[in-house]
């Protein structure tokens, strides 16, 4: 959204008044208001997986990761002017968007499934560490919309409700938490090349409630271009219904249910 240049002016003016007082609160936010980015729901996260953490205080400023902060392949652990750090694990975690009651970031590839400890820094002061439960996957499509999932057309264009798909088309989805991939791009960089999920065997696509057959998944692994997303290219069955339920399965871990492809 666009903000108009007097309030750019009040903004600006509001967090150098904020800096120099010595204004220093402690970040403030729980385990519950961290969700996978991509679902909006709490429950484990994996290793590799975009993330998302509530609460308040959090930032200064309101700033998203531009192309700028990308320097020779590295992705930005602080944005700059924020000084918002957050830890995973100990890790310092890639961050995507700040704002005093949001923050998106990258949890470290680097880690393992298990426990550990999440931490914001702001300014040098830390909030609370909070436990996470790390799985080995933790999937969720992208959403368009509250039930649609997000998906693109090999040539280009976004399929939704006013341009659903058609049973035999090829269709590309957008997820995150499909844990690793053979071979892994390297934490913290952006990854330039595909690389296919390493138990693509244990992986399946559902509509419906039923897998389609494993020949249709033409590719599943790394999104080229951005940490963390993961794409599945999908050869609809001939026989598919119209807006059926798409839900991602990797071994025992699922995406939640409710997520809709529109197909006519």
């Amino acid at each position: 959204m666009k903000r108009a240049p007097l309030m750019l002016a009040v903004i600006a003016f509001g967090l150098t008044a904020a800096e120099s007082s010595g204004r220093r609160e402690a970040p403030t936010y729980t385990a519950a208001g961290l969700v996978n980015a991509a679902s909006s729901q709490p429950g484990a996260l994996a290793p590799n997986t975009l993330a998302t953490i509530y609460g308040k205080d959090l930032a200064y400023a309101t700033r998203a990761m531009a192309p700028g902060d990308i320097s020779a392949g590295a992705l930005p652990t602080v944005l700059a002017g924020t000084g918002l750090r957050v830890l995973v694990g100990s890790i310092p975690a890639v961050i995507y968007y700040v704002s005093p009651g949001q923050v998106n970031l990258l949890i470290p590839g680097l880690l393992s499934p298990g426990p550990a400890d999440l931490q914001v820094v702001l300014n040098g002061v830390a909030g609370p560490a909070v436990r996470v439960e790390l799985a080995d996957a933790a999937p969720a499509l992208f959403l368009l919309a509250p039930e649609w999932a997000v998906a693109a057309r090999p040539g280009g264009g976004i399929v939704g409700p006013d341009s659903p798909a058609q049973a035999g088309e090829v269709v590309t989805l957008y997820a995150t938490g499909l844990g690793r991939c053979a071979p892994d791009p390297p934490y913290g960089r952006v990854p330039t090349a595909a690389a296919r999920l390493e138990r693509l065997a244990d992986f399946d696509v559902l509509l419906n409630g039923e897998a389609v057959n494993r020949e249709a998944i033409l590719y599943a692994g790394v999104a080229p271009g951005f940490g963390g997303l993961y794409q599945v290219n999908l050869a609809l069955p001939a026989d598919t219904p119209a807006n059926p339920e798409i839900r991602l399965k990797l071994g025992q871990r699922i995406s939640p249910e409710g997520v809709r492809l529109a197909l006519r």
